[in-house]
């Protein structure tokens, strides 16, 4: 008891502990795994789930600077970097091509989110038309700041069109049509300080490691971004369009490089992903623990017009919602629902249902809470006699 004491995340066991009379160690411990373990510490559990995403592939060469093939670099590449990261225990890592196969965008997506993974990861190589562009760069989904960002993603989107129907399967996106890039962007708005924390791993990594041009992070609307439902990074590895970085990448050694570099950027991002998850869960359970446990909150009952539903985590802009004002947001499950105001009676928030219903939300139903509980319409009515 005296040596756990010692450890801040060893609280809540120590907390149970106290409740439970001498018994036998091993049934003590037993119990004390089954009933007391926080959920925070049984996640960590779960395996860190990586995708890499080999770009480009098949039918599809990606860029050819200096005669070299993109596609067969990003893929030694990457499954350099799955084998390292294999090794280390509490890893697990999901490729999106294995092979020189073709793979749709749509699908490379797919894959990830059917292993709910941790951290996409997609890997390329860059051109440019003069042969000085040199350096490694990373990007996320967001607005391009420049042409050059926007050519980039121009580049890498433009495999669709090798696609069937892309037309159809992007709702009419066009990788030449900036407007159209815009769009991709609320797919990724919870993820985006997640990404970038990741990104700024994989760029510190690249100088740090391999003294590479340090081309910084940037935002850029690359599709195969838009439909991962996790942090989501694209690597531009460097240019093939470089005579020397070109020769670099497509050697043996240059591959094995990136490989190291890319590996340990994703053991720091999850450590430090998995630090602050620990420390804030602790912080909880602090406060819980403190908490007066007979103390009966009285009825607060509040009103709202939920006015949407979705796995994206939006920005509570007004001009992601219409125009609408007074957004508040709740996690339910993997679904975050979208309230609009907030009233103290039912009769007011007919008006407010009504307004929503007028900007296009035409699905928009009340919503009774009891102390930031939902109960029932009935139930709220009842308690406000």
């Amino acid at each position: 008891m005296i040596i756990l004491s010692k450890h801040k995340e060893f609280r809540p066991y120590i907390i149970c502990m106290l409740t439970i009379k001498n018994t036998i160690l091993t049934s003590l411990l037993t119990l004390i795994s089954f009933f007391c373990v926080p959920n925070y510490l049984i996640s960590q559990e779960k395996p860190f789930v990586v995708v890499l995403d080999a770009g480009h592939g098949g039918h599809d060469t990606g860029n050819r600077g200096n005669g070299y093939y993109e596609k067969k670099i990003a893929l030694n590449i990457a499954l350099k970097t799955g084998n390292k990261l294999e090794k280390i225990k509490g890893f697990k890592v999901i490729y999106t091509r294995k092979t020189d196969v073709f793979v749709d965008l749509i699908e490379r997506a797919n894959i990830a989110n059917r292993v709910d993974a941790d951290l996409f990861i997609s890997i390329h190589c860059d051109a440019f038309t003069s042969p000085k562009a040199y350096g490694a760069g990373t990007f996320v989904l967001g607005l391009h700041e420049n042409e050059r960002n926007f050519k980039v993603a121009q580049k890498e989107n433009s495999v669709i069109f090798l696609e069937k129907d892309f037309e159809k399967k992007y709702d009419g996106f066009n990788p030449n049509d900036p407007q159209s890039v815009i769009s991709l962007l609320l797919m990724q708005q919870t993820y985006l300080n997640q990404s970038i924390a990741a990104a700024s791993s994989f760029q510190k990594s690249f100088v740090n490691n391999l003294k590479r041009k340090d081309r910084k992070v940037k935002q850029a609307g690359f599709i195969v971004l838009k439909y991962t439902y996790m942090p989501s990074v694209l690597v531009e590895t460097g240019f093939l369009t470089n005579p020397s970085e070109g020769a670099y990448l497509n050697s043996s050694k240059g591959q094995e490089n990136m490989a190291n570099a890319l590996s340990k950027a994703i053991i720091n991002y999850r450590n430090i992903r998995d630090a602050s998850y620990i420390d804030d869960n602790i912080e909880l359970v602090d406060k819980q623990v403190e908490k007066q446990v007979n103390v009966v909150p009285k009825s607060n009952i509040k009103f709202k017009v939920q006015i949407a539903a979705s796995k994206n985590k939006l920005e509570l802009k007004p001009y992601n919602f219409s125009g609408l004002n007074s957004i508040t947001r709740l996690k339910s499950g993997k679904l975050y629902r979208y309230y609009y105001s907030e009233t103290s009676t039912y009769k007011k928030a007919l008006i407010k249902l009504n307004e929503a219903k007028s900007k296009g939300f035409s699905n928009s139903f009340i919503v009774a809470f009891d102390n930031n509980k939902i109960i029932s319409i009935t139930k709220a009515q009842q308690l406000l006699k």
